[in-house]
């Protein structure tokens, strides 16, 4: 997704710059056109003279250095990137970007592109986590710029923690993964998606519940993919602390296993794509108190009961709905996956091993094997749960399209 692709790539002033022109090489060795620009401190680190020779195109530095009468050089640029890439993106370039600040030629490109934006942050681990780094970095991903985290280890500083610039072949991974996912934006014009995300309660007293660790990160990533996409999306949530960020999903909020069957089952009927994300309570005290349990002296024994099994009735009641379920695994995975495909009458079931590292409840990750009827596992690996999302409906309208899945 990077060869023929007109790419960007800005450079501002930190250390980490000279991965750049690793990263710049490779792109080239992809077949991307590649043009540089730099900010005035990006070129204390490296010369312009290396990338030029890297990109094998002129270096950008300066806004009014206009080479050519004929054109405006930053817009012009920016009209030609089909994809920008800030590697690294220094606090001090993503406080511009967040505030609107055009001050050199870099942010002056940046705010006028209209292209696909990367950001890959690298700077001091405290830095990274400073609340007003985090609160711009969560203004751009409001506006849709896209974001590398950097990773974790001994930096330039001397600090060992968060905030080394992610290595040249994840950041052309990412993006490449990022454009093939856009690649289907629209393919659920039309589209009626119905997703459940996040835990359920089930009260015992006034103030205690039984619960799980689901923070509802996958479904939520999951509505708004869809949304994105094009599709009319129905997102029913459990208590999770989240917010919906796009105001076109439909958000029903329950609280236990009985309000969610209803919820779902109410709408299942009006959709075309339902995906059961929720970790829903399989049991429920059986007995509730309407005062608070006092301690008394020995052991409390609670009664539980089943509730009901929501996929497994919504596949009984399946008519044209593409259905998919989730499988939280801890051991044999895939055999148990396959089994609950097959037993819910599912078109595909998305299996997790929660053990695993970067997957499992409130982790910003995941991983994940995707089957579909053919029973052919396909492996997602350790991604950004929003990114995975992404994967996931490209596949369901692969799928969708093969009439015998």
């Amino acid at each position: 997704m990077i060869e023929n692709k007109n790419v960007l790539l800005g450079v501002s002033g930190g250390i980490a710059a000279y991965k750049a022109c690793a990263l710049t090489s490779k792109l080239t060795q992809a077949g991307a056109s590649v043009r540089v620009m730099m900010t005035q401190n990006a070129q204390k680190f490296v010369s312009p003279l290396t990338f030029q020779a890297l990109s094998r195109n002129p270096v950008y530095t300066d806004t009014f250095d206009e080479k050519n009468p004929q054109k405006i050089a930053h817009i012009d640029v920016a009209d030609w990137a089909e994809i920008a890439i800030v590697a690294p993106a220094t606090a001090n370039t993503i406080g511009k970007l967040a505030n609107g600040i055009a001050d050199d030629m870099l942010s002056t490109t940046l705010l006028a592109t209209q292209a696909d934006v990367y950001i890959a942050p690298a700077m001091n681990v405290h830095m990274y986590g400073n609340p007003a780094v985090i609160k711009n970095m969560k203004q751009l991903e409001e506006w849709n710029y896209h974001f590398i985290e950097p990773g974790a280890g001994f930096l330039a500083c001397g600090y060992v923690g968060k905030g080394r610039l992610e290595e040249p072949e994840s950041i052309i991974e990412t993006v490449s993964l990022h454009q093939e996912q856009t690649g289907i934006k629209g393919n659920l014009d039309g589209k009626k998606v119905l997703i459940s995300a996040g835990p359920t309660q089930e009260k015992i007293d006034p103030v205690r519940f039984f619960t799980n660790r689901s923070t509802g990160k996958m479904g939520f990533a999951l509505a708004e993919a869809a949304a994105e996409l094009g599709a009319d999306v129905t997102l029913v949530a459990g208590p999770v602390s989240l917010e919906t960020t796009l105001s076109s999903i439909k958000r029903i909020d329950v609280i236990t296993a009985e309000e969610m069957y209803q919820a779902m089952h109410n709408h299942f009927s009006f959709n075309d794509i339902v995906i059961k994300a929720a970790a829903v309570a399989d049991y429920r005290p059986k007995h509730t108190y309407v005062e608070k349990m006092k301690k008394q002296p020995g052991e409390w024994n609670v009664e539980m009961e089943r509730t009901q099994d929501i996929l497994q009735t919504l596949g009984e009641e399946k008519d044209q709905q593409f259905l998919v379920g989730f499988a939280a695994e801890t051991a044999n995975p895939l055999e148990y996956g396959l089994k609950k495909l097959a037993k819910k009458k599912l078109n595909a079931i998305i299996i997790n091993n929660v053990s695993a590292h970067g997957a499992g409840f409130g982790a910003d990750t995941n991983i994940a094997t995707y089957v579909n009827t053919s029973g052919q596992p396909e492996e997602i690996s350790l991604t950004s749960k929003r990114d995975m999302a992404f994967q996931v409906f490209a596949k369901i309208d692969r799928d969708m399209k093969d009439e015998k899945l």
